[in-house]
């Protein structure tokens, strides 16, 4: 259960944790506004903990990072992540440094602002007007945010820290990695920051989580896990970063480390965080690893070659008997077989389902985007076989005239 996007509600509406303690209000410190970034800063600054005593350093050029300007002459912004640097390298980067790049990483986020076509089928779930955030990496005006921001997007703006909009376009919506780009229509004079060298998360490393627009807030949250995860839009995420405790603004926010780097890019809220360092509703992030294998295709077709794969429109959650359809999306290969809410898939194309993720898996690697596809569903204890046209994803969603 989870919900996408500021307002975009999927089974419930999550409770914040609250607490009659001022002492336990601050404790929490769900959110920071600009006011409190300094304490922060402060904090990330404070002497590593044996967990974390030797991180890498900033890349060589802080002043200069990846500048993407287009596939063909760029540097990969995320072309770092790939090196490796010693702890005696870490070791010199200075206090000032150090505040310096965590000032740049909350300067470096911005608010997205979205006004989807009217006619959007995504609408239904997400709505027509969407607010999220996106991070600056790139001289040239491009911007990080996470993709289901942009689907089926008529006008994007970008909101700056000063109170300025600015126009943008829309490059890519990656339903694979789930990161979405889009590049300013005029200059942003915003400092880029430099993707993480080193995407190793450890419990106890200093995070910086930083929302743009105008709810622009600073928290310092807590990684809960790092694990896959699958959700019930057909979308699975392997090594997704979980942190705690949860923000509520947190589609397309920036997660940075202790020395100003960008780790992931907030995607989603979830009810119940994985249970491998601690329990309870907090966030997953798209680990900005996932960047670098995709990053020319994302700028040349606005999407991986691996998001050209099959989707039905089930939506679907997985229980202690299985994966059931919670509902069916309208205008589906789904819909159009009569599949229903509450269908138990059993099989795909005879292929035993034992979980979401199995059930995916199977899915996208069973062929073709666009094939035929049978699903064994239990519906009111009658066993049937069901075969469904799927279809390319990115090739139903409604597009701008012209583009």
């Amino acid at each position: 259960m989870s919900r996408r996007g500021d307002g975009v509600k999927t089974w419930e509406t999550p409770t914040e944790p609250r607490s009659s303690s001022r002492t336990e209000r601050w404790r929490h410190c769900e959110r920071f506004r600009p006011g409190i970034a300094a304490l922060l800063i402060a904090w990330a600054m404070a002497v590593p903990t044996a967990a974390s005593a030797a991180p890498p350093a900033l890349p060589p050029s802080a002043a200069s990072p990846p500048r993407p300007v287009s596939s063909a002459t760029a540097p990969k912004p995320a072309a770092s992540a790939a090196r490796s640097v010693s702890p005696q390298a870490a070791s010199k980067l200075t206090p000032s440094a150090r505040r310096q790049a965590l000032l740049r990483a909350g300067a470096a986020v911005v608010g997205v602002e979205v006004r989807a076509l009217p006619d959007a089928p995504t609408n239904r779930m997400m709505g027509g007007l969407r607010n999220g955030s996106g991070v600056v990496i790139g001289q040239d005006g491009l911007v990080l945010t996470i993709g289901h921001l942009l689907l089926e997007a008529e006008e994007v703006d970008l909101r700056l820290n000063s109170g300025r909009s600015v126009p943008a376009r829309v490059l890519a919506a990656d339903p694979v990695t789930g990161f979405g780009l889009v590049k300013a229509l005029l200059p942003l004079e915003v400092a880029p920051v430099p993707l993480a060298r080193d995407t190793v998360v450890r419990r106890k490393d200093k995070l910086l989580l930083v929302s743009g627009g105008t709810q622009r807030a600073f928290s310092a949250p807590n990684l809960s896990a790092r694990r896959p995860y699958s959700g019930y839009w057909e979308y699975h995420l392997e090594n997704a970063l979980f942190t705690r405790p949860l923000r509520t603004d947190h589609a397309g926010a920036g997660l940075f480390n202790d020395r100003g780097e960008l780790l992931g890019i907030g995607s989603l809220l979830v009810i119940e965080s994985p249970a491998e360092y601690e329990r309870g509703p907090g966030n997953l992030f798209v680990p900005i690893d996932l960047l670098k294998p995709v990053y020319d295709e994302l700028l040349q077709q606005g999407r991986s070659s691996a998001s050209r794969r099959a989707w039905l429109g089930v939506n679907c959650l997985q229980g202690a008997d299985g994966v059931g359809i919670a509902f069916v999306s309208a205008d589906s290969p789904a819909e159009a077989a009569g599949l229903q809410q509450g269908d138990a898939i059993r099989r795909i194309d005879g292929v035993a389902v034992d979980d979401l993720a199995s059930f995916y898996k199977q899915l996208w690697g069973g062929g073709n985007a666009e094939r035929d596809i049978t699903l064994t569903v239990q519906r009111e204890g009658v066993s049937l076989d069901i075969t469904l046209q799927s279809v390319d994803r990115s090739e139903a969603l409604h597009r701008v005239k012209g583009i």
